[in-house]
């Protein structure tokens, strides 16, 4: 297979003093400096279109850090090769969820780990993970990554990763994670890239961007600021 050239989508501000890029405020906006990273890899982005959280969602942002990236608003598409505008075999990409496996039940030993349609481990999963050509990243609540999984059919035909973290996401305090293997969209984004492009700095970059952005609101919203779950 060919391997897609997919540029960032281009963005437009939702008020006149957002960022462009990330549309975020002024005092939230983490983007200068950020130089994109070039990955073999392609990143897809699927945002639910009620993915209403400006000031700290992470999808933009995480997309902005690559050049190999789309990042698309909907609720279902026709096929992998509709959003992509190419023909493109779906088998070749994996998309992360979760729904109600854990990775570190299937494969302890892990922190990605490729599941089939039981949720069990397939087999040889060093060539499953140099397999995918592509990661598909749901972006929204829980509820609404679900809604996403299950109005796309052709998502069945892609791989299915899941995600083992050693560490909580660094959300904290700020969102609420209804399981502890729950990450921001940047931190998956982070961990799946560097892992699959043998890149450890992939996910340095990105979560430094997480934590300055994390750190701007904090400053902008002192003390403690649960939201909801994801």
């Amino acid at each position: 297979m060919t391997e897609p050239s997919v540029a960032a989508a281009p963005l437009t501000a939702d008020t006149p003093t957002d960022c462009p890029h990330c549309r975020k405020p002024p005092a939230l906006c983490v983007c200068e400096g950020i130089a994109s990273i070039g990955n073999t890899v392609s990143l897809l982005i699927l945002q639910h279109p009620q993915e209403q959280d400006r000031e700290l969602g992470t999808a933009r942002l995480a997309a902005l850090h690559f050049k190999n990236a789309l990042f698309k608003i909907g609720l279902s598409w026709p096929s992998l090769t509709k959003i992509l505008g190419q023909p493109t075999d779906p088998q070749c990409w994996a998309i992360l969820y979760l729904g109600s496996v854990k990775a570190a039940a299937v494969l302890p030993d892990r922190d990605i780990v490729v599941v089939n349609r039981n949720g069990g481990a397939v087999d040889r999963q060093d060539d499953a993970l140099r397999a995918i050509e592509g990661i598909i990243l749901l972006d929204g609540t829980w509820s609404q990554a679900k809604a996403l999984w299950w109005r796309n059919a052709w998502m069945l035909k892609c791989k299915r990763v899941v995600l083992g973290p050693k560490r909580p996401s660094r959300y904290g305090r700020l969102r609420r994670e209804p399981r502890k293997d729950g990450l921001s969209t940047i931190e998956a984004a982070a961990m799946l890239l560097a892992r699959l492009e043998k890149k450890p700095e992939i996910e340095t970059t990105l979560n430094a961007s997480f934590e300055r952005l994390l750190a701007r609101y904090r400053e902008l919203h002192p003390g403690p600021q649960p939201k909801r779950g994801r």
